[in-house]
């Protein structure tokens, strides 16, 4: 399948960061919420997690709390390095910290760990496909981007690095860091850092070419 290398236009973009319409509500809350589902998939396969998701697991067995509200924490100190930055935070920014910790802490409180290999398998594939699903509809909303995001962004700009350098750096650490706290790392980690990139693209292709159908 082609990758899109373009975010589409769409009927529930906004004009601004905080231009919010009912029509947005349901693809941002809902795209939010099937990254959250996703993330949490990942982490009940017990193969691992994206790199933040292990950075939260080791913070929150340190703080004794539960994975979501390390998870929302994490977005919070983010969301603080963002001053010096001069980064400027949205509705879609703010919905990001609640709805992912929220459906996160959700997911592993009522899915099950699976025993059978297959199911595990199944419960990675899973996660990387909601993942790009939701960050398609996420992305497409134009409502500011997401924590984690507008640190890349904004250290992107402030130190005119490239983008990828900068990303690859903040994920390798986070994942040390999470590791070293008592996160877990496994094939699951590596499989998602392999393929999310292409489940979002591929998310934002069929949306595109759903709108253009639905159009003509």
């Amino acid at each position: 399948m082609r990758l899109s290398h373009k975010i589409p236009e769409t009927p529930w973009r906004a004009r601004n960061t905080w231009a919010v319409r009912p029509r947005m509500v349901v693809p941002l809350f809902g795209g939010l919420a099937a990254f959250g589902f996703g993330e949490g998939l990942l982490v009940q396969s017990q193969w691992g997690a994206s790199p933040w998701t292990v950075f939260a697991e080791g913070i929150a067995k340190h703080l004794e709390i539960s994975l979501g509200w390390a998870t929302a924490l994490i977005s919070v100190v983010v969301l603080l390095a963002w001053i010096p930055l001069r980064q400027r935070p949205g509705f879609g920014t703010i919905s990001n910290v609640v709805i992912i910790a929220y459906v996160l802490d959700l997911t592993t409180y009522a899915v099950a760990a699976p025993h059978a290999v297959w199911l595990k398998i199944a419960y990675v594939l899973g996660a990387v496909l909601s993942i790009g699903i939701g960050s398609a509809f996420y992305l497409t909303c134009n409502l500011g981007p997401g924590p984690r995001d507008g640190l890349m962004t904004g250290l992107h700009q402030r130190l005119n690095v490239s983008i990828v350098y900068i990303r690859l750096t903040i994920e390798a650490v986070v994942l040390t860091i999470g590791w070293l706290l008592g996160g877990t790392v496994g094939v699951a980690t590596a499989f998602f850092a392999a393929t999310i990139g292409f489940s979002i693209g591929a998310s934002l292709n069929v949306m595109e070419r759903t709108l253009s159908w639905w159009r003509s």
